[in-house]
């Protein structure tokens, strides 16, 4: 569930060595059922922007079913390290 004021308490309460694992719908979710209102949808991105300063340790933004849905997963620590991104997949190298 998508409710952008508790985010800043949220992320507060993460301590050194916490770890965050969340979920919601997306924007493209209006598409193909409910959640559809840009109030319960995060934008592309958002969840990346958000936890700007957890070291990310996984993202996926994208369409999933059955049931047809788009969705944002993140998995993030609250390390005290500077901001990196480990994507769970990439894309084939440039130049292959």
């Amino acid at each position: 569930y998508l409710w952008r004021a508790l985010w800043p308490q949220l992320l507060a309460s993460l301590d050194t060595g916490c770890v965050l694992i969340y979920e919601t719908f997306a924007d493209g979710n209006q598409s193909v059922g409910k959640p559809s209102r840009s109030d319960f949808l995060l934008r592309h991105g958002e969840l990346l922007d958000v936890t700007r300063g957890l070291r990310i340790v996984a993202y996926e933004d994208g369409f999933l079913q059955p049931p047809p849905r788009y969705v944002q997963r993140i998995a993030a620590v609250a390390d005290g390290t500077p901001d990196r991104r480990y994507p769970l997949c990439e894309g084939p190298a440039s130049g292959a």
